[in-house]
């Protein structure tokens, strides 16, 4: 994660090492106009890869709303981002230059929310963990997750739910490793084939 002068910010020893010869990957919290527009591009193209119809959670005004119920302290937003003269960010399609002129490409992004209306006391939940192309099998995923936890555990939250969908099995696989089970659904969804997952903080 970068502090707003883009410096790197230190994580936990648990997540795994660079693989060689790929790029680094940092994490930002999106703040400017410029950032958070790059959030909603992200999002989209997240949106445009499934194979469902995102409209019944109401997400075209969750992109109007940006960051909405993911803004800090009790939410959080992170893109992860790839420096754009690495050859794996060659013609990724999606680029952003911060605040301080460092040019990025976006490989990544993920949210978490408050769910105050869930039976589970003291819950958040993780949205949009989505990890492109280009840049899957580099452990970008995992870090995401990971650091979207870490804000979980640092806001108080008891437990952190999400659901996701039966042709997701990596991610499936992802939030196993992770420590979630599997839980009776916790919202209403009319997509067949959802799984709702739960872990303890």
């Amino acid at each position: 994660m970068l502090d707003r002068l883009g410096a790197p910010v230190s994580f936990s020893a648990s997540r795994p090492l660079p693989l060689v010869g790929t790029p680094d990957v940092f994490l930002l919290t999106p703040d400017t106009v410029d950032e958070l527009n790059a959030a909603r591009a992200i999002f989209r193209e997240y949106a445009a890869g499934l194979s469902i119809d995102l409209s019944f959670q109401n997400f075209d005004a969750e992109l109007d709303d940006l960051p909405g119920d993911y803004a800090e302290p009790r939410g959080a937003l992170l893109l992860a981002l790839v420096d754009a003269d690495h050859p794996m960010a060659a013609n990724a399609g999606l680029p952003l230059r911060l605040a301080n002129g460092r040019l990025t490409q976006l490989a990544g992004c993920c949210a978490l929310r408050p769910l105050d209306a869930a039976d589970y006391p003291n819950a958040a939940e993780m949205k949009r963990l989505y990890v492109r192309e280009a840049f899957r099998g580099m452990g970008v995923g995992r870090r995401l997750a990971e650091s979207v936890l870490d804000a979980a555990r640092g806001a108080g939250y008891g437990c952190v739910l999400l659901d996701t969908l039966d042709d997701m099995a990596s991610a499936r696989t992802l939030y196993e490793d992770l420590g979630f089970v599997e839980v009776p659904p916790y919202y209403h969804n009319p997509i067949a084939g959802s799984h709702y997952l739960k872990v303890d903080l």
